[in-house]
């Protein structure tokens, strides 16, 4: 009760050689001295000189780090554990130059075909400041549990098979990872292009060989989807190349 931190630090996740600032701020009853220490694997020690309120960062190495707050009476506090995750391999160009600290998305999952009871893993990660957080769909619908950046499910089951994506968020925004389509058990993957995400496809086969193509971009209970416009125009073109007619409705 002696001391009382009023602003912990924050985890970031940054690519490597950004600089950027810890900061630890705390109440007492007397003057408060500020220590800083980090930790990487097992190894944890004290940051010589890092004596201030604010820690100045210039990221390195993925690390862990905590402040210690103590008065005049040898009462101490130490903040919370911050992870400091730094990216080693980051394509050209990220982040952006006027970035804010925004979620950008680093790593993609991929299209996966798995055998019913294997595991399935899918990863992802982003960029951010703060770090983001990580809420994994299927087929539109919020998988409760998963909200790490690596998707775990142990043993797998033929209703495990859908279109996943990823929606990494902090408190400057959100990004969407790319939609892939995951196949449990045996027989063909469908759709196979990457382009077919999630959206409704409805095909109205008469004598005629009419197609009616509906790409809906907003729900209610639903983020909005990556491109149901350009894959309604691409899946057009295929099908009257194929001699259908086709009418495409959109939202």
């Amino acid at each position: 009760t002696a001391i009382a931190i009023t602003e912990q630090p924050v985890s970031v996740s940054v690519p490597v050689g950004y600089s950027f600032t810890l900061r630890c701020r705390a109440q007492g009853r007397t003057s408060l001295q500020y220590q800083w220490f980090c930790q990487y694997q097992s190894d944890c020690r004290l940051i010589p000189g890092a004596t201030n309120q604010d820690l100045p960062i210039i990221a390195e190495q993925t690390q862990l780090y905590t402040c210690r707050v103590n008065d005049l009476h040898r009462n101490a506090v130490f903040s919370d554990w911050v992870k400091v995750e730094v990216h080693q391999c980051v394509a050209r160009g990220l982040p952006p130059r006027l970035w804010q600290g925004e979620p950008v998305i680093v790593l993609n999952p991929s299209d996966q075909r798995v055998e019913v009871g294997q595991p399935l893993q899918l990863q992802c990660a982003a960029m951010g400041v703060p770090a983001p957080s990580y809420q994994w769909y299927r087929n539109g619908n919020l998988l409760e549990q998963q909200k790490r950046k690596k998707l775990w499910i142990t043993h797998t089951e033929v209703s495990d098979s859908g279109t996943y994506l990823c929606c990494a968020s902090n408190s400057h925004g959100e990004h969407w990872t790319n939609a892939v389509d995951i196949h449990i058990g045996g027989g063909e993957i469908w759709p196979p292009t990457e382009h077919l995400q999630l959206f409704h496809l409805v095909f109205v086969l008469a004598t005629g060989k009419i197609a009616l193509l509906v790409g809906n971009n907003r729900y209610q209970h639903h983020p909005n989807l990556m491109a149901p416009v350009r894959d309604v125009f691409e899946l057009s073109r295929l099908l009257e190349h194929l001699g259908f007619q086709v009418v495409s409705l959109l939202d």
